[in-house]
């Protein structure tokens, strides 16, 4: 199902203060430097800070079929938080909740048509 967490989004009320913070701490300037979120880039691995954002930290695994993904863990026991939706790019993300309330992300691509 998944192929790596890749992806760790903290909440922040102080955008412009996180910001200097993981600048300093990850050695390097944000990717995307936007209102709404604002990501960086180290050895593969993105940390996101989310000015909405009221759960968290929250980190995302990258899984191949979101849809699919998320229907398999509610059959396992998991609950629905945020059903997958597009977060811009065609990029899509999901949250379910564990047993004991902890929210666990996915991200991954819309599936694709088959073909033939």
């Amino acid at each position: 199902m998944t192929s790596a967490m890749r992806l760790v989004v903290f909440p922040t009320k102080d955008l412009d203060g996180a910001k200097k913070i993981f600048s300093t701490l990850l050695g390097t300037d944000p990717y995307i430097d936007g209102e709404y979120y604002v990501g960086f880039r180290v050895d593969g691995f993105e940390v996101g800070l989310d000015p909405n954002g009221t759960d968290g930290p929250i980190c995302y695994w990258n899984v191949d079929d979101i849809e699919a993904s998320v229907r398999s863990l509610v059959e396992s026991g998991a609950t629905l938080d945020e059903a997958a939706h597009d977060v811009g790019r065609g990029l899509l993300i999901a949250k379910v909740k564990d047993a004991d309330g902890n929210v666990v992300g996915l991200r991954g691509k819309p599936a694709s048509p088959r073909r033939g």
